[in-house]
This record gives C-alpha cells, sequence and structure tokens, in this order.
C-alpha cells in the first residue's frame, strides 16, 4: 500500500507537518513558527497551504498515492463540518470553515480535529496503545489534554468536547481555572502552575521543571517530594474518570511525562487505592511513546477514518 497522508500539527508556538506512510513513518517533514501569524489567520491558512505544497512537491512518488490531509488545532472542532469552533490561544478563529477551504485550495480530501484527539489516534494505532482498545490518553504541559479512545474509536461527544481530563474539578473551592470552573486538574498541575510550586518550595526565581527533575535525579528530597505531590493530585484527578469509563489503559505524555519515573508508580497507588476494586485491577499506565511525531502519525489514522465513511457511504 504506497498510500501518502499530510498531517499538519498546529500549536501555539510551531505548526509540524509531515508526509506519513501506513505504517505511521514520517517521509518528509517540516516545521514553521505558528506564532509569527497569531492575530493573522488568513497568513496563518496560507502557511498551511504552503506548507503542505512544498510537501507535495518533495514527494517522489505520483500525486494520486497522497490520499487526503489530516490536521489537528487546538481548540474545539466541529469535525463532521470540518469547522473551528474557537481555538482558545490563537485569535481569530470562529467558526471557520477549515475543511472547506483547504479542499478548495489544496484539492484534497480533509479532516480536522482537535489536537489532543490526532494525538490521542497516533499513540492509540502506532505507539504506546498498539493492542488496547480502551485508552485514556492525557497530556500534561501548559494545559492538561485529554483524548479517549472507547472500544477502538476515538470518543468525541456530542459537542465534539469530550476528553477534557483538565478540567476535572479537584476541589469545590480552588483556583479559578481558565476554563471559568474553579479547583481544575489543570489549576494544579499545568505547567505554570508547578513552576509557581516549585519557585516556592526551592526560593528561587529561576528554577525550571527541568531542574526540578534533575534534582530529584540526584535523589533531592525536595524534588523527589515535589513530584510526589504532583502525582498524587494527578492520580486524584484520574480516580473518577477510571470509575467512569474502565480503561485498560492510561497514556500520559507531555514535557512534565518526561519525568515519569518518580511520577507513575505514585499516580497508579492513589488510583488503585480509591478507585472501584474491578476498574482499579485492570488499568495500567504507559508513558506516551511517539512524543512530537503523535499528531503526525494520528492525521494518518484521521484520514484513514474519513476514507473509509467514504466508502461506506458508497456501498
Amino acid at each position: 500500500m504506497n498510500k501518502i497522508t499530510i498531517g499538519i500539527d498546529v500549536g501555539g508556538t510551531n505548526t509540524k507537518c509531515g508526509l506519513i506512510d501506513f505504517k505511521g513513518r514520517i517521509l518528509v517533514r517540516s516545521r514553521f513558527e505558528t506564532k509569527k501569524y497569531l492575530s493573522q489567520r488568513k497568513k496563518l491558512v496560507d502557511a498551511i497551504v504552503e506548507a503542505s505544497l512544498r510537501l507535495m512537491d518533495q514527494y517522489q512518488g505520483p500525486l494520486k498515492d497522497i490520499q487526503g490531509v489530516g490536521i489537528g488545532l487546538p481548540g474545539l472542532i466541529d469535525t463532521q463540518q470540518g469547522l473551528v469552533k474557537f481555538l482558545p490561544n490563537i485569535p481569530g478563529w470562529k467558526n471557520v470553515p477549515l475543511k472547506k477551504i483547504l479542499e478548495q485550495r489544496l484539492g484534497l480530501r480533509t479532516a480536522v480535529e482537535n489536537d489532543v484527539n490526532l494525538i490521542t489516534l497516533g499513540e492509540w494505532k502506532f505507539g504506546a496503545g498498539r493492542g488496547f482498545k480502551n485508552i485514556i490518553c492525557v497530556t500534561l504541559g501548559t494545559g492538561v489534554g485529554g483524548g479517549l479512545i472507547l472500544d477502538d474509536r476515538l470518543y468525541r461527544g456530542e459537542g465534539f468536547a469530550a476528553g477534557e481530563v483538565g478540567h476535572m474539578p479537584l476541589f469545590r473551592k480552588g483556583a479559578r481555572c481558565n476554563c471559568g470552573g474553579t479547583g481544575c486538574l489543570e489549576r494544579s498541575v499545568g505547567n505554570k502552575y508547578l513552576l509557581q510550586r516549585a519557585v516556592k518550595l526551592f526560593r528561587d526565581n529561576m528554577i525550571t521543571l527541568e531542574d526540578v527533575f534533575a534534582r530529584a535525579s540526584r535523589g533531592d528530597p525536595r524534588a523527589l517530594r515535589f513530584w510526589e505531590e504532583v502525582s498524587e493530585l494527578i492520580g486524584d484527578g484520574l480516580i473518577g474518570v477510571v470509575n467512569l469509563l474502565n480503561p485498560r489503559l492510561i497514556i500520559i505524555g507531555g514535557g512534565v511525562a518526561k519525568s515519569h519515573r518518580f511520577m507513575f508508580q505514585t499516580i497508579t497507588k492513589v488510583i488503585k487505592s480509591r478507585a472501584m476494586m474491578v476498574q482499579g485491577a485492570m488499568f495500567k499506565i504507559r508513558k506516551a511513546r511517539l512524543g512530537d511525531d503523535a499528531g503526525l502519525a494520528g492525521a494518518r489514522v484521521l484520514v484513514d477514518e474519513l476514507n473509509q465513511n467514504r466508502l461506506n457511504e458508497m456501498s
């Protein structure tokens, strides 16, 4: 099978692009700085189109091999209509018919998806989740995102907004979150808030989370306790999810997951200590395997799904 997919993973800082084969391998890759276009929606769309055209030019096989474009963006996406409802951290994107725009300009079938859902698809099909039917994928970074694979299908929810693990409330009267709620998991373990905690703990305004990881690696008891407390919060946030969805696997990725050897054992212990018996006995935790390539690999899965749906409609 020589079919190829164009994958586009739009982030707040950089946009990653690639040609992906049927095994999820990235044959050609490129990137550009999203932040150059944060206030100029049309120019960002132009940059996406230009990057896609360059990838098509670089492909050494026949262009008929390119079966479509899969694109992920950090916001609420109506996947049925290919409509970008809004992007919280990229202004000017409200009800943008991106699928229609890209199909007209590239002449290729296009599927549009939330970026964490794209990561989830990639890890499920080609990464840490291969062979599992029920998965929770959690990304720990500036925000805390989540994606759900239930019975071998991505679950999006009625309003395409399912999987918001980061906005599971930990505390009834906790700090106000960007989502408008209070006491959310993200408000406790998002990078910004972890850094605030580290500055206060170590009394060092210049400290980074990488520094805290390095200190933990050297056996610093304060750093080890820092990651243990973070892990306890993450575990508390996932107990209800485990009870509700009964997953076999929780995949954790993102920058904070680099400290997994200080975290996963505690997260598992916390969940098992409080989850219901059956659910608590069945799940396991794995570190995400694909890293920055997960979204591009997920684009392959997304376009395969798009084309399969088309075939089903025609039969």
